[in-house]
């Protein structure tokens, strides 16, 4: 709904042009970066004759750098020259578009939240003079009506959420609800997906309990038990369970039977041993996890990465997506979902990386195992400040691999659009630090004005 009308108001024009052309060149005719970004050479050009460049065009093509693929060296040198251009004209440019170039700089628009980003661009373009107020005026009143919307789904699964009273019971989870829900807001804003946000919401609540009963209160001995228990997947064995693993069990066990009871009605097809699979595998990375941390062994880098990008849920999460979004499920699609695609890979690490750049001090200092960026000054010796760019340019790696895999993907366009979200909600919840877990300032701004705040909508322009 609001996402066109946003792109149509926003002063980046050039951007969505050569989006657009980026995407559609890369995928029906293979053109050269060379030929299609051949107007950036001009631009660079005029630059170092001290001629006066386009900074409109400059901060398009900045963005649409982001939509590269690998090795596309041109692409590369435009972002880096762009870039130190906008530096520039930041501090020295008109208010308006200064504040544009430096939302751009703190991060790209490819890997921002669709949904956020409107309510930012609405905010950017109420401040030029040669705005349309009825479009503007549209874009509010849509923002606003799918806010109530989301209020409404938020307060209907907060009842499950409530009826497990899991909050009571285990005092030592964290109580993440609505983060949990915000997460789906973030992955798909449209209306149609409610059944989505529902069952995702559900999901993302266990995993952050299971991830609390792995990592923070467990002792070794009752997460072997919890994790053969998931894996039989037989109710019997909660008798062999302590008191609070029993709740996390049931709950989990009657949450994908209700999933799977809905799904069979919906389509007439049996999803229970996909879900059971995520599961228990989702339990068996957390308990690598928990035995590294009990024996004191501290992972290589690789080693790390391998088991991380799984125990991050992401692939839990995309493949209970894959079957609850619309106008996805293929049976076809099936053997890419076992076997784990490039696509799904590739939205983890995204997660996985982003996570382990917000979260890591916090949970080192808490007690947990070492992150990606520990690994890596362990093996290496680097610096902290060295591990954190080698990460950085790890995850910048594999976001060019999503642009590829997001142009010649199988799936539905759905389920890829779900698969990048993913990878920017990370962005969202983490680039301050651990935004999921600890409700700073800004990470609350960021939920507040998604679900709770309304756009003001003045008399005048009525």
């Amino acid at each position: 709904m609001l996402i066109p009308l946003c792109r149509t108001i926003t002063p980046q024009k050039y951007y969505f042009i050569l989006n657009l052309s980026l995407r559609w060149l890369h995928i029906y005719y293979n053109i050269s970066q060379d030929n299609v970004f051949d107007f950036f050479q001009d631009e660079m050009c005029d630059f170092k004759k001290d001629q006066t460049p386009d900074v409109e065009g400059l901060l398009s093509m900045y963005e649409a750098s982001f939509h590269s693929f690998e090795d596309e060296t041109i692409l590369d040198e435009a972002r880096d020259f762009t870039s130190k251009f906008l530096k520039i004209f930041e501090s020295n440019g008109d208010s308006h578009m200064s504040l544009q170039i430096s939302h751009a700089l703190e991060l790209p628009l490819h890997w921002r939240v669709p949904r956020w980003e409107a309510s930012c661009f609405i905010n950017i373009y109420e401040r030029q003079q040669n705005k349309n107020d009825v479009l503007l005026q549209f874009a509010k009143l849509d923002f606003n009506i799918l806010q109530s919307v989301y209020q409404e789904e938020l307060k209907n699964t907060s009842r499950w959420w409530k009826g497990t009273e899991i909050g009571e019971k285990l005092r030592f989870v964290r109580d993440r609800f609505v983060e949990n829900f915000v997460w789906n807001v973030g992955m798909s804003f449209d209306p149609e997906f409610e059944y989505f946000r529902k069952i995702l919401t559900k999901a993302n609540a266990l995993i952050t309990i299971i991830d609390d009963v792995y990592d923070v209160y467990g002792t070794l001995e009752e997460l072997e038990l919890f994790t053969e228990a998931i894996e039989r997947w037989d109710l019997n064995d909660m008798n062999s369970l302590p008191h609070y693993m029993q709740i996390c069990y049931q709950t989990l066990y009657n949450y994908v039977n209700e999933v799977e009871f809905e799904m069979l009605n919906k389509t007439g097809y049996s999803i229970s041993s996909y879900l059971k699979k995520e599961w228990a595998g989702l339990c068996k990375v957390y308990l690598t996890e928990a035995k590294w941390y009990h024996s004191g062994y501290t992972p290589t880098f690789e080693e790390y990465i391998e088991n991380a990008w799984i125990s991050i849920s992401a692939p839990l999460m995309l493949i209970h997506a894959y079957f609850v979004i619309p106008n996805s499920f293929k049976i076809e699609d099936l053997h890419l979902l076992e076997e784990y695609s490039d696509l799904i890979r590739y939205s983890a690490m995204i997660l996985r990386l982003a996570n382990d750049l917000g979260t890591s001090k916090r949970e080192i200092e808490t007690g947990d195992i070492p992150k990606s960026i520990q690994c890596y000054m362990i093996e290496t010796g680097a610096s902290e400040i060295e591990a954190r760019e080698h990460v950085k340019s790890m995850m910048y790696t594999i976001w060019k691999k999503m642009n590829k895999e997001a142009c010649s993907s199988a799936f539905s366009k759905n389920f890829i659009d779900l698969s990048i979200n993913l990878g920017r909600m990370a962005l969202f919840f983490y680039q301050h630090g651990d935004g999921h877990t600890i409700q700073d300032p800004e990470i609350q701004n960021r939920i507040q004005s998604l679900i709770w705040q309304p756009i003001p909508i003045t008399p005048t322009q009525y």
